[in-house]
């Protein structure tokens, strides 16, 4: 089809040959080297068919972006924060300013510590609800993007994980809160 197997121009004289210049005799090659395979019937003008394109649907950045901040967001519900710190140190304040020299024993201890526990739990438990809705968004987002494009596996593994740090972090926030885990010590 696209290939020439016998010189079709005709016979050129020295004179005819040496007035051509550079560019025709490189497009003459360029026709003379084209195959079959350079002429696809199914691409126009016989331009070949591109590689797979990088621009062809989504990368996954933003999916590793979300699992990797879902497990961030569940460490911090388990180790605590800046946020739940300064909560827990205001509550504590309030509580002292609350109570006068003559209150009991346990209303100091509920007022100066027991809000403020309260509340760094409080704080713990929204880091880990965060955690948990981040993954699970992060899980879900397949079901709802480019068909045919599957979750690299270590998005899967890490928005998991981001997902049980989640729910491990939310049980001992609810634990702290209630003041099942470590509550307020028995005051006479």
């Amino acid at each position: 089809m696209g290939t020439k197997t016998v010189d079709e121009t005709p016979a050129e004289t020295g004179a005819e040959a040496e007035a051509k210049t550079d560019e025709e005799r490189v497009e003459e090659a360029a026709d003379a080297t084209t195959t079959e395979a350079d002429t696809d019937p199914g691409t126009e003008d016989g331009d070949a068919q591109p590689e797979a394109s990088h621009d062809a649907g989504p990368s996954g950045v933003g999916q590793g972006a979300g699992a990797v901040v879902a497990v961030a967001l569940g460490i911090v519900s388990l180790t605590g924060s800046w946020v739940g710190t300064v909560a827990s140190a205001r509550e504590s304040l309030i509580g002292q300013l609350q109570t006068s020299q003559s209150s009991s024993v346990a209303t100091m201890v509920k007022e100066g510590y027991g809000d403020a526990w309260a509340a760094n739990a409080l704080w713990a438990g929204v880091f880990a609800l965060a955690a948990l809705i981040v993954g699970v968004v992060v899980l879900a987002r397949p079901a709802f993007g480019a068909p045919g494009r599957p979750q690299a596996p270590w998005i899967k593994s890490v928005a998991w994980a981001g997902v049980s740090l989640g729910v491990i972090g939310l049980f001992l926030a609810v634990l702290k809160y209630t003041g099942v885990l470590l509550g307020l010590p028995a005051t006479g």
